[in-house]
């Protein structure tokens, strides 16, 4: 069903609530026409969307679509890229750092972003959601969400292995009676045996992620690549060349700002990987927001949210490639970031570097 130019904007006047606080371009063609999308330039747009899209899919199929059972993984003696184990995702890069301490940014972190979101919700209406800024700041919202229930459950364990373990030593030391303080050649002996012991200890493996665990992994690298995109995009792209559009304010500068420093301090502490093939997701993200934005013009004769978007303009064609093919830069400097990250804690802290693999 088409609705009409006037319908729509009434419809998205109802969900913005004031049209003040939403920035509006000048419609150049009606968007709910056949004429606007069977042209040469749609065609290519949508080619190149769906190319990037199958490709992506096919990805994520070779690397994740036939997981190996954990019998098969001990036999063949290595770990596929995406391996994760469940502590790496509540535990901190370094062994000195406790837990608690992500947990409480993660909380912080949830709680300004969830406030912050819903400010601009209250300000601007529902139709913020029309935009790729509100869904990948919603996304981040939710990873760190989603971040902050993981790292309780991480801390519990921890806290539950710990009592456990003085429990067990308060029942040794009961059966043993009254406690006789060593004397030297005692305490020398005990710490010999200790070590010998402790070389022939198994050593510790930690058990495999769950699906949620892994879930929020993809979370992760999805939003690291969308922060970058996000924020880059309307810095160097959109503010500079529509300055005039753009009125600066709190809310504004937050919500293009704000969500990769939260996620950029989260991996300082944490200690989860980065596997390059994840990407994937990213781009599956991002394409399914172009074809949600093709489905609704197709509709109802909107304005496009980004002015690098419409397919009236005959320079589309190289918009599209051009902002798909920052998809590799955004999410290689987040990886770069995170290598870096490894590399001077594990020169610098050799000791205390939590090294998984």
């Amino acid at each position: 069903m088409i609705i009409s130019g006037a319908s729509g904007s009434n419809i998205l006047s109802f969900l913005t609530g004031s049209s003040a606080h939403t920035w509006q371009p000048v419609m150049t063609a009606d968007t709910a026409t056949l004429s606007y999308w069977l042209t040469w330039r749609f065609l290519i747009c949508a080619l190149f969307i769906l190319t990037a899209i199958v490709v992506s899919a096919i990805i994520i199929w070779k690397y994740e679509g036939r997981k190996k059972s954990e019998r098969q993984e001990r036999e063949d003696q290595s770990e596929p890229p995406g391996f994760l184990y469940e502590d790496e995702a509540w535990s901190t890069c370094l062994k000195s750092i406790h837990p608690a301490w992500l947990l409480s940014f993660r909380v912080f972190a949830f709680i300004m972003l969830l406030a912050l979101l819903l400010a601009n919700v209250v300000i601007d209406g529902g139709g913020i959601f029309y935009f790729y800024t509100q869904w990948t700041f919603t996304f981040v919202t939710i990873y760190f969400g989603l971040g902050s229930a993981i790292s309780i459950y991480g801390c519990r364990k921890r806290w539950g292995k710990a009592d456990s373990d003085g429990a067990d030593h308060s029942s040794l030391d009961s059966e043993q009676g009254t406690y006789i303080p060593p004397t030297l050649e005692d305490t020398e002996d005990a710490s010999n045996h200790s070590k010998h012991l402790d070389s022939h200890e198994a050593p510790y493996h930690p058990s495999r992620a769950g699906p949620w665990i892994y879930a929020f992994q993809i979370v992760y690298q999805t939003c690291a690549g969308a922060v970058m995109l996000t924020d880059s995009v309307f810095w160097f792209i959109l503010y500079p060349f529509l300055s005039k559009d753009y009125e600066l304010n709190f809310l504004l500068v937050c919500m293009h700002s704000i969500n990769v420093v939260f996620l950029l301090g989260d991996t300082i502490l944490n200690s989860m990987h980065f596997p390059l093939y994840r990407m994937a997701y990213f781009v599956l993200w991002t394409g399914t927001f172009v074809v949600f934005q093709w489905i609704i013009h197709a509709c109802v004769n909107l304005w496009w949210p980004y002015p690098f978007l419409d397919l009236s303009s005959s320079y589309a064609p190289l918009w599209y490639m051009g902002v798909g093919l920052m998809h590799v830069p955004c999410f290689g400097l987040y990886a770069l970031i995170v290598k870096l990250k490894d590399y001077s804690l594990s020169k610098s802290f050799p000791d205390s570097y939590r090294k998984w693999r």
